[in-house]
């Protein structure tokens, strides 16, 4: 039986990607949970730690998309 939780360098997240990924979900937490005076900053912090305002982007047409039953739909949304 193979041990698969050991990672190769290959398969193993950089330091620099795992900061970005955490910076998405904690953008991503702060839309479900609907604290949206905290995604400003969130967006600045993943921002300065290299994530693309595409993915930015990408995690709000993805929250918008999903149909969030306490969200109101407005139709409009503010590009940061």
């Amino acid at each position: 039986m193979e041990n698969n939780a050991v990672l190769n360098a290959e398969q193993a997240l950089g330091s620099d990607q795992l900061l970005k990924l955490t910076a998405l979900l904690y953008l991503k937490e702060a839309l479900v949970d609907q604290k949206f005076e905290s995604c400003r900053e969130l967006i600045d912090t993943a921002k300065n730690l290299g994530v693309t305002q595409s993915d930015i982007s990408a995690e709000i047409a993805n929250y918008l998309n999903v149909g969030n039953s306490g969200r109101q739909k407005t139709g409009r949304l503010r590009s940061y």
